[in-house]
Parts: C-alpha cells; structure tokens; sequence
C-alpha cells in the first residue's frame, strides 16, 4: 500500500506473545501453596487491616462497598505483590480476568491518595512478610 511507506514504524517490531508469556515472572508463592489459598488470606488480611484502621463504622448501606474495597484492594496485591496471573485470581475470587484488571485500574488510580498509597504499601509489605517473598518491586 502507498499509505505505508510514509508510516514505517520507528520501533522494532513486538516480540510474539508466546516469547513474552515465557519470558514472563512467574508466581510468587511457595510451591506447595494454592493460589485460592493465597488469595483467600490476603482478602481475609485486606479486610482486618481495613476494620483496624477504619475511621467510620461501617453502616449497613456501606457493607457491599466495604466488600467491593476488600475485594479490590486484594486483587491488586495478589497481582502487583506476589505476582499472580490475573486469570488465576480471577478463578480464585470467582471472577473473570477483566475483572481483575479493573479491580488493578481502579486501586492504581486510588493510590493518588497520600493516606490510601501508604495502606497499600502497608498491605503489600504484610504480603510479601506472610508469604516470605524477599524481592518485591517498590511502587513508584
């Protein structure tokens, strides 16, 4: 085509996907430990710290936003801190990939917040302490 000469692309091209899937980290987690299981004590660990640190008693109208927080913030750690596909943690929390992705999109955007950036940094820190990861990337 004509068009393409006048927009060759400047970068080399993509490496295919299945170079960059192996090329990939892999999880985290210790060999002998469930991925569900991860999961389910770092949502269980996401909740205690929010109840502890909460400045507002939850009413009852905020229970399914209080879940939905939970819920979230763990999705993103389990991704970001102990490295987990988010299919894996999809099937975990009994949700779809894209879900999770959101999940990532919406914690990522939170963390503009002084006070909510240092809870998860807190939460990634007790992360990697439980599961004993010694190398975690910091957040920038």
């Amino acid at each position: 085509m004509p068009l393409e000469k006048h927009f060759e692309p400047s970068a080399p091209p993509l490496a295919p996907l299945a170079a960059f899937e192996a090329s990939a980290d892999p999880s985290k987690l210790p060999a002998s430990m469930a991925v569900r299981t991860a999961c389910r004590i770092v949502r269980q660990m996401v909740a205690e710290l929010i109840l502890l640190f909460g400045d507002r008693v939850m009413l009852r109208r905020d229970r399914r936003r209080y879940a939905c927080h939970v819920r979230q913030i763990a999705m993103y750690v389990c991704h970001v801190s102990l490295r987990i596909s988010m299919s894996d943690i999809g099937n975990a929390f009994g949700r779809d990939r894209t879900t999770v992705g959101h999940a990532c999109h919406v914690v990522e955007d939170r963390r503009d917040d002084a006070a909510f950036d240092d809870f998860v940094s807190a939460v990634e820190r007790i992360a990697t302490a439980v599961f004993g990861l010694s190398e975690v990337p910091s957040h920038d």
